[in-house]
């Protein structure tokens, strides 16, 4: 094993929720990711689609037995002194598979060691190891001062949007939308006649397309006298996945510089997607058609590269007023479709 040591440290990650194009839901969930190195280590792990068990969503004291079993305060679940790093975003039951570890103090540092795709109860390192990935030795007082720091109470994320519009109906199927994939969601006509610590408990305000921006401004206003600091989402268009997707993005707090999903833009029959490391992304084209009504097209699904990819479009599938989607596991980012597919 080599003495090297490597780097630990936590940040904020989310799991995107969603609604898919085929009709289906996807969790929204909030976590705490393992930063080896000065890279998410949920990176290193190709394209999977799982969260810590350091989720904001678990209760308080579970959130702290798994704060304190890292620590080695408390027995591991699995044997062998194996403990879960990653689960299922929408479960958490080890059928489904987790990535285990061993962890094991040696002195005064931390070895995280052997780490293994896992089923059930045993792990097969030759049939199901990572191997490349680790051992890591960990300094004790970076490790423990990282973790620690979760057990003082860190501010939970807002996980609350306030949506503003002038169409009832599509916002009353917004917010269901969202509160099915755990974002809760309300709706109003005047931020200005909420209280103060109601606004305080928003991340995100989306505004539809008829709110005009002297309106706009008086809500963005109202919650800087709250001290609110928000996120402000203007709608594309009256299009409930889409919108989905927009406050998705809006909600991700996560540091820019370790977002895999960086950039995406759709002009002239392609798109343009920059990612930071191997993943697998799906773009998903809505457009408006004559009478208003939603189309929805898978135009792309596949694993790209690190870097810059040019995608072609169908352009059956973007024409008219048309946008984006583009989603990895861990983020997602939208985009109207501009130049030489109108009409």
């Amino acid at each position: 094993m080599s003495a090297a040591y490597a780097t630990f440290g936590l940040a904020p990650a989310i799991r995107a929720g969603g609604v898919l194009a085929d009709g289906g839901y996807q969790l929204h969930r909030d976590f705490v990711d393992f930063v080896v190195d000065g890279r998410p280590l949920l990176y290193r792990l190709s394209d999977l689609d799982a969260v810590s068990p350091l989720a904001s969503d678990v209760p308080p004291a579970i959130f702290a037995a798994h704060v304190r079993a890292l620590l080695l305060e408390a027995e591991p679940p699995l044997p062998g002194g194996r403990f879960v790093l990653y689960g299922c975003p929408e479960c958490a039951d080890l059928a489904c598979g987790a990535v285990t570890a061993v962890i094991r103090r040696d002195g005064e540092d931390y070895i995280w060691r052997d780490f293994a795709w896992q089923t059930d109860e045993h792990a097969d390192l030759e049939l199901n190891g990572y191997h490349g990935i680790g051992p890591y030795r960990f300094r004790g007082a970076e490790y423990r001062a990282a973790l620690g720091a979760l057990m003082d109470g860190t501010a939970a994320p807002r996980r609350r949007v306030l949506l503003i519009g002038a169409r009832v109906a599509v916002l009353a199927r917004l917010a269901a939308a969202l509160r099915t994939i755990g974002i809760g969601a309300d709706i109003t006509d005047d931020a200005r006649a909420v209280p103060a610590e109601e606004l305080r408990g928003y991340g995100a305000v989306a505004f539809g397309r008829a709110v005009g921006e002297a309106e706009r401004a008086a809500v963005l206003e109202a919650f800087e006298r709250a001290g609110a600091e928000v996120a402000r989402v203007d709608g594309l268009a009256p299009i409930v996945p889409l919108l989905v997707a927009q406050i998705e993005h809006a909600l991700d707090r996560g540091p820019l510089a370790r977002r895999r999903l960086t950039g995406f833009a759709a002009a002239d029959g392609c798109a343009d997607v920059e990612v930071t490391s191997a993943c697998r992304v799906r773009i998903t084209a809505y457009r408006l058609d004559r009478l208003h009504r939603t189309r929805s097209r898978e135009v792309f699904d596949g694993v790209l590269e690190p870097g810059r990819h040019r995608l072609p479009l169908d352009p059956r599938a973007v024409r008219g007023e048309a946008y984006l989607v583009a989603r990895t596991a861990g983020g997602v980012l939208t985009a109207p479709v501009t130049g030489g597919q109108r009409g």
